[in-house]
């Protein structure tokens, strides 16, 4: 199922010795309720580490055990992670990384700049965008379009199948068809004929 984990504003800078998680919002229902702090702690653990192998203005996704935490480092040193499963779009975790860290400034300011402690920046907007974002193709248009796309793709494909499926109809159809002339159905049996004496059983 895909599943978003942990989202994570951080700061970050040459001054200081690691990154510093300034909100951090998880969903962790799918663990064990004796789990959810190490699997908190570990999120915590990579979230630092790989921001902090992360280049100013890049992005980059880390496979890690069956999950996927995508990083972000904007130019003025704000962060952000979202922790997510395998099957977890990446271009929908950068859009909603992106959306995250604006929405994080419009709110909190340049006042990240001097945050010193771990997760002392109170941002409920984190918790929303976790629930928004559980389903992908709803939090993002160009997913939905897609999978509206691919769905429609299926239907054709099997609607094909099933019609190719009949060939004795199609056989009739083709033969009480005022839409082709007499040169078009030789060809079609024709080519039957052909393809009939190529098939090998």
């Amino acid at each position: 199922m895909v599943k978003v984990l942990a989202l994570s504003v951080v700061r970050t800078g040459t001054e200081l010795p690691e990154p510093i998680i300034c909100s951090l919002a998880t969903e962790l229902s799918s663990f064990g309720f004796f789990q959810r702090p190490s699997v908190k702690e570990m999120i915590t653990f990579l979230t630092k580490t790989f921001i902090k192998r992360t280049e100013h203005g890049q992005r980059q996704s880390i496979t890690h055990e069956g999950y996927v935490v995508h990083c972000y480092v904007r130019s003025d040193g704000l962060a952000g992670t979202v922790t997510t499963d395998m099957e977890y779009p990446a271009r929908v975790a950068f859009v909603l990384l992106g959306q995250l860290l604006e929405d994080f400034t419009a709110e909190v300011g340049d006042s990240w700049n001097s945050c010193t402690v771990p997760e002392s920046i109170a941002f409920p907007k984190g918790d929303e965008y976790l629930q928004k974002y559980q389903n992908p193709a709803e939090a993002d248009k160009i997913t939905k379009i897609q999978n509206d796309l691919d769905e429609t793709t299926q239907i054709l494909h099997k609607t094909i199948d099933s019609v190719l499926e009949r060939g004795v109809k199609l056989d009739n159809l083709v033969e009480r068809s005022n839409d082709l002339s007499a040169q078009s159905k030789m060809f079609y049996k024709q080519a039957k004929k052909t393809n009939s004496c190529c098939v090998i059983s």
